[in-house]
C-alpha cells in the first residue's frame, strides 16, 4: 500500500491548535476588549459581510450573537453596495467583516457603504494589511500565517475563535474565556479521531447532507462546502428543523448525512433528523462526544457547547483530507478554484 502523500491542507490543519494557542497569547485580550467596547457603545444590531468561508463564520457569529443578547444580526449581500450602489441606512450597528485575505472589491464596497451609513465597522481577518483591514475602524487579526491550500482551515477555526472571544467581553462571560484557554489540548484531541467508518458510505453516496442546528448550522455549512471543493462530492447544508419540511424524502440507501450534534437545547432536533434518515436507509452519522449509536463519529468532550463547533469542524477537517486524497482529489488545489476569489 502507497504511503499517503503529505499534502499542504493536512499541514494546516495540524497547525489549528498552535494557531489558537498563538491566540490565546497574543489575540484573545483584544477580542475581549473589543466586545465590551462594542458592548459600552449599545448598539442596535450587527449586519455582517463576507463571502464562503468566512460567510460560514458569519453565520456562527450570527446564532452565537442573537442566543447570547438577543441583538438581531443580518447578512446583507455585498452586491447591494458594490453592484447596485444602494445607500445603507445602519445608525447606531456594527458591521463585521470576515475574511481570510481581505481583498475582495464586494466586501471592500459593503463596509465602506456601511461606514458611510452611520455603521462602526469591525473586522476579522488573517490578512490586516488588506483594503478591508486599512478601511475597518476595529481590526481583529486571527493569526492563522500564511494559508496556501485552496481549501480554507485553520483560518476558519481562527475566525470562529476570534468571534467567540468578542461575544466573550461583549456579554462579559467569564466561563466562556475560560473554555477558550482550554481549547489548544482539545483541538490535539480531535486531529486523532477516528471517523474511518463513515469513508465509504460518503464516498459511495449520491448525495450528502451536513445538518446542524444553532451555531452547530455553521459549520455544517462547512462542512459541505468542503465535500464539494476537495472531494467532488455533492452536498447540502440544512437545519434540523428544515430537512424535516421536505428534504428528508430524499434518503434513502444510496444517501449519506453528516449530523453535527449541539449538545445544548437543540439536540433533540437533530436526532429527530438523523432517526428520520436512519430509518429510510440512510448512512447518517452524528458527530458527538456522547458514546451512544453505531454511527456516532466521535469527538472530545468540551465544558462548554459554544466551543463545541470548533472541535467538531477540526476533526471533520483531518478527516476529509483523507478523505479526498483517498478519492484522487487534490485538495491542495481543486480544479476550477483559486485561492483568492475576487467578486464584485
Amino acid at each position: 500500500m502507497n504511503k499517503p502523500i503529505e499534502t499542504i491542507m493536512a499541514g494546516e490543519i495540524r497547525e489549528i491548535p498552535d494557531v489558537i494557542a498563538r491566540q490565546i497569547n497574543e489575540g484573545l485580550a483584544g477580542y475581549i476588549e473589543a466586545g465590551r467596547k462594542a458592548a459600552a457603545s449599545n448598539p442596535v444590531g450587527f449586519v455582517t459581510c463576507a463571502r464562503g468561508t468566512s460567510d460560514h463564520a458569519a453565520t456562527f457569529f450570527k446564532y452565537v450573537m442573537e442566543i447570547q443578547t438577543g441583538l438581531p444580526v443580518a447578512s446583507i449581500g455585498p452586491s447591494v453596495a458594490s453592484i447596485y450602489e444602494t445607500p445603507l441606512k445602519l445608525d447606531n450597528f456594527i458591521c463585521l467583516s470576515i475574511s481570510q485575505s481581505g481583498g475582495s472589491p464586494d466586501l471592500v464596497a459593503l463596509q465602506e457603504a456601511a461606514k458611510k451609513g452611520g455603521a462602526s465597522t469591525l473586522a476579522i481577518l488573517n490578512e490586516i494589511n488588506s483594503p478591508l483591514g486599512h478601511g475597518a475602524q476595529t481590526v481583529l487579526p486571527v493569526f492563522a500565517g500564511p494559508e496556501k491550500a485552496v481549501a480554507a482551515t485553520k483560518s476558519f477555526v481562527s475566525s470562529l475563535f476570534a468571534i467567540l472571544g468578542f461575544v466573550a467581553g461583549f456579554t462579559q462571560d467569564k466561563d466562556l474565556e475560560k473554555a477558550l484557554r482550554g481549547l489548544p489540548d482539545v483541538l490535539c484531541a480531535a486531529l486523532t479521531c477516528d471517523w474511518s467508518k463513515a469513508e465509504l458510505a460518503l464516498a459511495r453516496a449520491g448525495s450528502v447532507f451536513t445538518v446542524g442546528r444553532g451555531p452547530g448550522l455553521a459549520v455544517a455549512a462547512e462542512a459541505a462546502l468542503k465535500l464539494k471543493e476537495a472531494c467532488r462530492i455533492h452536498a447540502e447544508v440544512f437545519s434540523s428543523a428544515e430537512v424535516l419540511h421536505g428534504p428528508v424524502v430524499l434518503a434513502d440507501q444510496k444517501f449519506a448525512a453528516l449530523l453535527f450534534d449541539p449538545e445544548d437545547r437543540s439536540r433533540s432536533s437533530v436526532e429527530a433528523a438523523a432517526k428520520a434518515m436512519r430509518e429510510k436507509g440512510a448512512a447518517a452519522f452524528s458527530i458527538s462526544s456522547s458514546m451512544g449509536p453505531k454511527m456516532n463519529l466521535p469527538v472530545p468532550v468540551v465544558t462548554n457547547p459554544l466551543v463545541l463547533p470548533l472541535i467538531q469542524i477540526t476533526a471533520f477537517y483531518s478527516f476529509v483530507e483523507v478523505l479526498a486524497q483517498n478519492l484522487g482529489e487534490n485538495a491542495d488545489a481543486p480544479v476550477g478554484l483559486n485561492k483568492v476569489t475576487v467578486t464584485m
